[in-house]
């Protein structure tokens, strides 16, 4: 399995963390009181976070991507559904690539 496979993985469930955070988790947390929620909703979204980072820089590293690519990638980690729009990009540049040889 290539790195840059794992990384889209990890990009999705790390996308997916971030919504329940922001959309489940905390306004349990504020309107019914249930602050246990955005503890571990956020446990596991940190978690995805330092995963998303590592793997990203494997598959910088693999694919040989720009510096600047590398970077918007990251920043996309930061924005709510950002995630999967990188995945599907990173998606159809593969389909793209795999058609090309």
């Amino acid at each position: 399995m290539s790195s840059l496979s794992v990384f889209r993985k990890v990009a999705v469930a790390e996308g997916i963390s971030y919504l329940l955070l922001l959309f489940v988790a905390m306004p349990l947390k504020y309107w019914a009181h249930l602050p246990l929620y955005v503890k571990y909703t956020g446990w596991a979204h940190g978690l995805l976070f330092v995963m998303y980072a590592a793997t990203l820089i494997m598959a910088w590293q693999e694919q040989k991507w720009k510096f600047g690519k590398a970077v918007l990638i990251f920043l996309a980690s930061l924005l709510p559904f950002a995630p999967f729009i990188v995945d599907r990009k990173l998606k159809d540049e593969r389909a793209e690539s795999a058609n090309d040889i």
